[in-house]
C-alpha cells in the first residue's frame, strides 16, 4: 500500500501536468485566434512591390515600411470617416443611454397600468426579423428626407428592446425597500435613479456602452442604404470606397494599412475596460 506521501507527490504531478497542459491548449487558442491581427499588421507594413513578389507569403517583414499608412490618409478622406463615424458612435450611445435607462427604471420601479402587457409586447418585438425593420425604417426615413443626415443614420439606433431589458433586470435585483425609504425621504424618482441604481448597475451600463460603440463602429447595413454621399461615409462603409476608388483592388497592403487604423480603436477600447466587461456580462445581478 502506498504511504501518505507519496500520493501527496503523485497528486501534485498529475495536476501540474494538468496545468500545463491546459495552458498549452489556451496558449494555441489564443495564438490561433491573434493570428489574423498579425497577418493584418504584417501586411499592411509590406510594400506594394514585395507583397506582390512573394510567391509564397512570408510571415516576416523584410523591408517594413510605414508608406501604406500614410497612403491610408491621403488617397482616401478616410480622417473624414472617422470623424463623421465618432460623430455617428457618440450621438447615438448617449441618446440610447437616456431613453434604456428611463425605460428600464419604468417597467422596474414603476406601477402603471398595463406594465406588464406593455413589456411583453416590447420583447415580442425581438422577434421581428430585421429585414422588416431595415425596410421601415428606410421608408421612414425617406419620407422624412433624412437620407445623407446625420440624423436618418442616427435615430433608427436610439434604442435597443435587449439592453432594456437586461438594465431592467438589473434594476429589480435592487431591493425595492431601498426605493420605498428614498421616497419616504422625499426624494424623487430621477434622484434615486442617479443616485442608487446607476452606480449599483454600473458594471451594467459600462457593458451596455462598450456593445453599443462596437455596434456603431461596426454599422455597416444601415449607413450603406440611407448614405450615397462619401461625406456621410463611416469608417466601414469607407473600407468599400477605399477599395473601389482609393488604392485599387490589387494594392492590398494599402488596405490592410486602412484597416489596421480603422481595428485600432475598438482594440483600445477593449484593452481599457476588458475587466468591467467581463464583470458585466458574467454578473447575473446584485447579491444579498
Amino acid at each position: 500500500m502506498k504511504d501518505y506521501g507519496s500520493i501527496v507527490k503523485q497528486d501534485k504531478a498529475e495536476r501540474r501536468v494538468s496545468t500545463v497542459l491546459r495552458y498549452l491548449g489556451l496558449t494555441f487558442w489564443g495564438l490561433l485566434v491573434l493570428f489574423p491581427f498579425y497577418w493584418m499588421v504584417l501586411t499592411s507594413i509590406k510594400s506594394y512591390s514585395s507583397y506582390n513578389s512573394e510567391v509564397v507569403p512570408s510571415f516576416i517583414a523584410k523591408d517594413p515600411t510605414l508608406q501604406n499608412y500614410a497612403d491610408a490618409f491621403t488617397a482616401v478622406p478616410l480622417a473624414g470617416y472617422f470623424v463623421n463615424t465618432l460623430i455617428f458612435t457618440l450621438i447615438t450611445t448617449a441618446l440610447m443611454l437616456v431613453v434604456i435607462v428611463l425605460a428600464a427604471f419604468a417597467f422596474a420601479r414603476l406601477d402603471f397600468p398595463g406594465r406588464g402587457p406593455v413589456f411583453a409586447l416590447l420583447l415580442a418585438l425581438m422577434m421581428i426579423p430585421n429585414e422588416l425593420v431595415v425596410i421601415t425604417n428606410y421608408v421612414t426615413i425617406t419620407d422624412l428626407d433624412l437620407r445623407n443626415t446625420f440624423a436618418g443614420l442616427i435615430l433608427p439606433s436610439v434604442t435597443s428592446v435587449f439592453y432594456i431589458y437586461l438594465l431592467k433586470e438589473n434594476f429589480e435585483q435592487i431591493p425595492e425597500e431601498l426605493y420605498k425609504a428614498a421616497k419616504v425621504d422625499g426624494t424623487s424618482d430621477l434622484r434615486y435613479l442617479w443616485k442608487v441604481m446607476l452606480p449599483m448597475c454600473r458594471p451594467t451600463l459600462v457593458t451596455i456602452i462598450i456593445l453599443k460603440v462596437i455596434e456603431c463602429w461596426n454599422s455597416y447595413v444601415w449607413p450603406r442604404l440611407v448614405t450615397d454621399d462619401p461625406s456621410r461615409f463611416l469608417v466601414s462603409n469607407g473600407i468599400q470606397e477605399i477599395r473601389e476608388n482609393g488604392f485599387g483592388r490589387e494594392n492590398i497592403p494599402a488596405m490592410m494599412a486602412a484597416v489596421v487604423v480603422i481595428s485600432v480603436p475598438l482594440v483600445v477600447l477593449f484593452l481599457i475596460f476588458r475587466k468591467k466587461l467581463m464583470q458585466g456580462i458574467s454578473r447575473s445581478g446584485i447579491k444579498g
